[in-house]
């Protein structure tokens, strides 16, 4: 998941719709498809292959997203690629300001000691959620490298965290959202916009 308010349900985009408005297609449904077939080799270039990576998706459109990469590198490198499913829900640093709803399942595959574990998630913005995600991992094993891709990169971090692979950096205000909707989590076409107050 990504944090507040980037990369929120459908529920939050509905209840602010009225005050906001879209500011900006960032990714059309191709625009989106290539940067994942970008994003899979260069997963697969910086780690001379993908036999011991281990692609993790954060919920709740991670795994989405995770998938897709390792379909991707499937086609091309011929290697499946475990995927697995984390929620970070309950390893948030703001546990005690805002409600807590699980996600989705935790869910890996393999035993991720000794692998390079990619994570995957739909926007960075603060870097909380991340923090949360290497938290909730490392109690899994311990891997040998952790890594991150997003589909966007839109600043404005609180903590020192990177991406190693984006799709694109996108300068944002504080106030605006980045809303990416998949086919598979929000039953519309692939897009990912930039909305921002009246």
């Amino acid at each position: 998941m990504a944090e507040s308010p980037a990369g929120e349900s459908r529920a939050y985009y509905d209840n602010h719709d009225s005050d906001y408005e879209r500011r900006a297609v960032v990714f059309s449904a191709d625009d989106l498809r290539r940067a994942q077939v970008r994003i899979a080799h260069e997963i697969v270039e910086r780690n001379h292959g993908a036999t011991d990576v281990v692609l993790v998706g954060l919920h709740d459109r991670g795994p989405e997203i995770a998938h897709r990469l390792a379909g991707a590198i499937a086609s091309f490198e011929g290697v499946q690629v475990p995927v697995g499913t984390l929620d970070v829900a309950f390893y948030r640093d703001d546990i005690g300001i805002r409600s807590v709803r699980p996600l989705g399942p935790t869910e890996v595959p393999v035993d991720v000691t000794g692998k390079i574990v990619v994570l995957i998630d739909d926007v960075l913005f603060t870097g909380r959620t991340i923090r949360a995600g290497l938290d909730a991992l490392t109690e899994l094993g311990r891997p040998q490298a952790i890594q991150l891709a997003v589909l966007i990169d839109r600043g404005h971090r609180e903590l020192p965290i990177r991406a190693d692979f984006v799709g694109k950096n996108l300068p944002t205000k504080i106030s605006e959202d980045v809303r990416v909707r998949l086919r598979e989590t929000d039953g519309s076409e692939d897009t990912i916009e930039l909305w921002g107050p009246k």
